[in-house]
């Protein structure tokens, strides 16, 4: 099982997360390109960051939407996402070359990432764009998503199906709306139950006590989650704990 959670997401005189102590905990990174987050020195220090600590680097392409965080929906056409998210994978790829580092995944993000998991003309347009890239990228997604996992396999790529540790279900897989109270986890043995549920039984408690199969291979926890850094840290304890072999989706 994978471990990932997003990095860099700060930019200029803003910081958002505490990387340096998150990074410990993870297997894989999802880096802020700079649209929803991040910016030019915040990618090249997180790709730094990264390769140090061992982690595999992945893009998080999102929302042209500093102010939103990138987690308001917006009406982009297909053609335009496509392009959106081949800018950002683009940007990312180049940090990565400069630190000798091999891109591992591309994960959307915020609103982009709920709406392909619905929508199959959004997925299809990231897949393309990402399909342009190395032959190797894995495109990860909502484990419980039809058009994610259609669209990567349509373009040749690799899907890897996500469940959060942080975040609260509904009933049909989908994630609770963040605008609803107890949508998120923050209490540290509360999600990291839910990622040795994800991982040993596949499957999670939703909001309304349904049991809901997840067939997952990589688990997230929230960098910008309140207590993100102990989450993880509790997660990745209970993981281990629970003989779950923890390891970046490349070496699977």
């Amino acid at each position: 099982m994978d471990l990932n959670a997003d990095l860099g997401e700060s930019f200029g005189h803003w910081t958002l997360g505490d990387d340096e102590a998150l990074v410990a905990h993870l297997t894989s990174a999802n880096v802020a390109c700079g649209f929803h987050a991040g910016d030019f020195r915040v990618m090249d220090a997180t790709v730094a960051l990264c390769q140090r600590a061992g982690v595999a680097v992945g893009a998080q392409p999102g929302y042209p939407d500093l102010l939103g965080f990138g987690r308001r929906p917006l009406p982009f056409e297909p053609d335009e996402v496509t392009a959106m998210v081949r800018y950002q994978v683009g940007a990312l790829e180049a940090f990565c070359r400069a630190h000798g580092v091999e891109m591992q995944h591309v994960k959307p993000h915020g609103a982009l990432y709920s709406q392909a998991a619905a929508d199959p003309a959004l997925a299809n347009a990231i897949a393309r764009a990402v399909a342009g890239f190395s032959e190797g990228l894995a495109l990860f997604g909502l484990a419980s998503s039809e058009p994610m996992a259609s669209a990567a396999a349509d373009a040749g790529l690799r899907f890897v199906p996500e469940a959060f540790a942080d975040r609260r279900y509904l009933a049909d897989g989908s994630l609770q709306p963040r605008s609803e109270g107890g949508s998120l986890l923050t209490d540290p043995a509360e999600a990291a139950a839910q990622a040795v549920a994800i991982a040993i039984a596949g499957s999670v408690t939703a909001e309304d006590g349904a049991r809901v199969e997840l067939r997952a291979e990589s688990i997230c926890c929230h960098g910008d989650t309140p207590g993100a850094v102990e989450i993880a840290a509790a997660v990745r304890h209970a993981l281990d704990a629970a003989g779950v072999r923890v390891t970046p989706v490349r070496a699977t």
